[in-house]
């Protein structure tokens, strides 16, 4: 039996099918929109887009916010599908991002109260409800714990904001902090 028989009856791996996309996907937009240096200066890497480059771009070049070079071709549905296969790998690296930023504020001093404001959320519980459920989904990528370890309970560090039930359930009574 060859090897290619033998593939047809063994499952594939979900992950390396996906790495294996990953990579055509960012082939397919670098050979059709970054092939050469002008085209290339649209992106930050000079050799090839990153996943939000490549999404940005595709979506720049397909809505009309960046113009063809005369000798490149429209963006086509199998350019839309490689750059929607990026899109995880965009909300993985944003998701990280935010996690790590968040865990900064935190460690240098700022209140879930500014950091809600910050994130345009309504309350101190919404901002910590989304740090952790960042940092459950980043730390699920990763393998590791990336949770809030200041506080095993998950309420002195809020109520050393502002006291008492009121501020842990988000319900601070508008004090600023």
């Amino acid at each position: 039996m060859t090897a290619a028989e033998q593939d047809l009856f063994t499952a594939p791996d979900p992950a390396q099918a996906r790495a294996h996309r990953t990579y055509a996907a960012l082939t397919r937009i670098a050979e059709r929109h970054a092939s050469d240096d002008a085209r290339r200066r649209r992106h930050t890497n000079p050799y090839v887009p990153d996943p939000y480059e490549a999404v940005a771009l595709v979506t720049a070049l397909a809505a009309g916010g960046a113009e063809l070079a005369a000798d490149e071709e429209p963006v086509d549905s199998a350019d839309l599908v490689a750059a929607l296969t990026l899109v995880p790998h965009v909300r993985a690296e944003l998701d990280a991002l935010e996690a790590g930023l968040l865990r900064l504020a935190r460690d240098r001093g700022l209140t879930w109260q500014s950091i809600a404001y910050g994130l345009g959320l309504g309350t101190p519980q919404a901002a910590r409800q989304r740090y952790e459920r960042l940092t459950g989904r980043v730390g699920a990528e990763t393998g590791s714990d990336t949770r809030d370890q200041s506080d095993e309970s998950g309420q002195s560090d809020t109520r050393a904001e502002g006291g008492g039930r009121g501020d842990r359930e988000g319900h601070g009574g508008g004090r600023a902090r």
